[in-house]
């Protein structure tokens, strides 16, 4: 894969019956040091100055999502396994649990492909069952299929 990349990440959360889907596509690099894969890329928060610097490291069984700046969290995913994180944002910090189910990685020449099943708690309470997908390709062979 090269290093410049286009990320797509789209989600699900199915909440009380009702599911709420979130897309969002942005140019980053990448890179692949000791067997793990790194994909960065900055974010900017509406009504908010500064930047996130996020950080998307993949492993062959678990993915970590980190961000630094406006917000910060790091977050784990690992399947079986529940993780606690403190997400400090501009409105607060809460307490998000992540318990993964599956996670598979899907991997080609120019593409790496990761998809997550979990549940969502914040501070204690359960809040929703999520899926998240986060599709990384090379930039001079991507492909992007937009939902309408």
């Amino acid at each position: 894969m090269t290093k410049d990349v286009l990320i797509t990440i789209s989600g699900v959360q199915l909440t009380d019956g009702e599911s709420g889907d979130v897309e969002m596509i942005t140019t980053g690099a990448y890179y692949q040091k000791n067997g793990k894969h790194y994909i960065l890329y900055d974010e900017v928060l509406e009504g908010y100055e500064g930047v996130i610097r996020n950080t998307i490291k993949i492993q062959p069984d678990s993915m970590d999502i980190i961000k630094t700046g406006v917000t910060n969290v790091h977050m784990t995913f690992e399947r079986n396994k529940k993780r606690l994180t403190c997400y400090a944002t501009p409105m607060g910090e809460m307490m998000v649990g992540l318990n993964t189910r599956n996670i598979s990685i899907d991997e080609s020449e120019n593409s790496l492909k990761v998809r997550v099943e979990y549940s969502l708690d914040i501070n204690y309470q359960h809040v929703s069952e999520c899926n998240i997908v986060v599709d990384i390709q090379s930039r001079s062979q991507a492909q992007v299929n937009l939902r309408s």
